[in-house]
């Protein structure tokens, strides 16, 4: 570990003291020992580590909950763990836009990486003075920094994250950045609050969890929402449909007030450069900004009340509501199918199937809505192939069958997928059709100009051989 490392572990060593110091003082020894009221704090911070450990495992996006006591003991205990080769950068208070972002990372990779920078310092001299004017070319760059860091798999800390809340540049490359990481890299959000990153949608792939302490987050990721009755009933994963108070809302005067709706559902908070930048990205900035006033006064003219209020820097949805999504119910039972066993899986695949009434916001091809789209197919192929796993198991071949095919009706491209299909085929005696649905894949592969994986090509030889 070198210099800079060591004094980073020194001062989380004294953050780990005063987390302890506050934990003994100021907080009841139940919140901290959960089952076993003889557990030392030690131990309880063990058992947090090894719950990170396992959780971790396969993610690449770990965001330690704002509420977590002991997110800076997390990670003093990776800096002192010989197994983990770890990097650190705790964003500053002159981090606010990207330029400042990328010069300060870059600055202090190099003091821990020697080479770090490299790829940076030959993009051409005009960009270095705007990184935001070509954004694409700059992340090339920074994954290529990053993917060098190391041979092994490491982990990359962002720490102090919460000095991002006001730049929107930061929380869309930091996003841009987390769905192009090498595949040898874990980055660990830590933050005192939620970051402004669409988590709904990263744990819908499978690429992030959320972990309080030693407890993953399978519920009430936004903050609690189960009530008796809700005042707002919102259903984005097909057409997308809102009730309010039992009733249909159908007078929308176009099209881009029901969108906003949906949209400032997608992250917690939202600022108003955000909304412009996605709904009018070709505007300038006044422009956008009056559309989006006439645009607000459409949405809550619809649902007669303030549906979106306006507190410091954020848009964010009315807290007086009581506010049904089924996105947050088909990610959450997703996450909870992830991780249960035996009959509780099983319903929860079959909860996570029933939810899906088609792509989300069907028949809308906006930039942000694509992306949501392809995150909550992924969750449902997901849930489809594993309930179709079970009925395999259960010895239901064909129930098994018709399930994997309407996970190909999806999301044909998923070609692990398909080669469920053709060895169910074969399992089932049919090697005709599993050389039909072989042949078929290829054709429609091959007028893509793509070519079907060694992995596929070899199962179907070893079938037919």
């Amino acid at each position: 570990m070198n210099a800079i490392a060591l004094e980073i572990g020194k001062i989380l060593i004294i953050l780990y003291l005063l987390d302890m110091h506050d934990m003994i003082y100021c907080t009841p020894l139940s919140r901290i020992i959960k089952k076993d009221e003889a557990m030392t704090l030690q131990n309880a911070v063990q058992q947090a580590y090894e719950s990170f450990l396992k959780y971790s495992d396969g993610h690449q996006v770990v965001l330690l909950h704002p509420q977590s006591r002991l997110r800076s003991v997390l990670i003093a205990q990776l800096f002192k763990d010989s197994n983990t080769k770890t990097f650190y950068y705790a964003l500053g208070e002159n981090d606010t836009n990207l330029q400042s972002f990328i010069e300060s990372f870059a600055h202090d990779m190099s003091t821990q990486h020697p080479t770090f920078g490299r790829h940076l310092y030959m993009l051409p001299y005009q960009l270095h003075q705007n990184f935001a004017a070509d954004v694409d070319r700059v992340l090339d760059a920074m994954v290529l920094e990053i993917s060098e860091l190391s041979d092994d798999p490491f982990v990359l800390i962002l720490d102090e994250y919460d000095r991002s809340d006001n730049a929107n540049d930061i929380n869309r490359f930091v996003e841009y950045l987390a769905d192009r990481l090498p595949a040898h890299c874990k980055l660990i959000i830590n933050s005192r609050t939620m970051p402004r990153l669409p988590w709904l949608s990263m744990v819908a792939k499978n690429q992030a969890i959320i972990l309080k302490d030693d407890v993953l987050i399978t519920s009430d990721i936004y903050g609690p929402h189960t009530y008796d009755k809700y005042n707002l009933e919102i259903s984005a994963l097909g057409p997308g449909f809102v009730t309010l108070n039992g009733e249909p809302v159908d007078s929308w005067e176009g099209h881009l007030p029901r969108l906003l709706l949906f949209y400032a559902l997608d992250r917690p908070v939202v600022t108003r450069a955000e909304i412009c930048g996605a709904f009018w990205p070709n505007l300038d900035m006044d422009q956008a900004v009056n559309v989006f006033h006439v645009t607000k006064r459409r949405l809550h003219k619809a649902l007669d009340l303030d549906v979106l209020l306006h507190t410091e820097n954020y848009y964010q949805i009315n807290p007086e509501l009581t506010v049904y999504y089924d996105v947050v119910d088909f990610v959450e039972t997703l996450v909870k199918g992830r991780y249960a066993e035996g009959e509780e899986q099983f319903e929860a695949w079959q909860r996570v199937i029933d939810l899906y009434n088609g792509p989300f916001l069907q028949g809308h091809d906006e930039v942000w809505i694509l992306d949501r789209q392809e995150a909550m197919r992924t969750g449902y192929i997901e849930a489809v192939t594993g309930m179709a796993k079970t009925w395999q198991e259960r010895g239901k071949g064909e129930t098994a069958l018709k399930l994997y095919r309407s996970a190909i009706d999806e999301a044909y491209d998923r070609e692990d997928v398909h080669r469920a299909v053709i060895a169910l085929y074969n399992d089932l005696g049919r090697r005709g059709e599993a050389a039909a649905h072989y042949q078929q894949l290829e054709k429609a592969y091959k007028v893509q100009g793509k070519k079907l994986s060694n992995q596929t090509i070899d199962m179907y030889n070893k079938i037919m051989s």
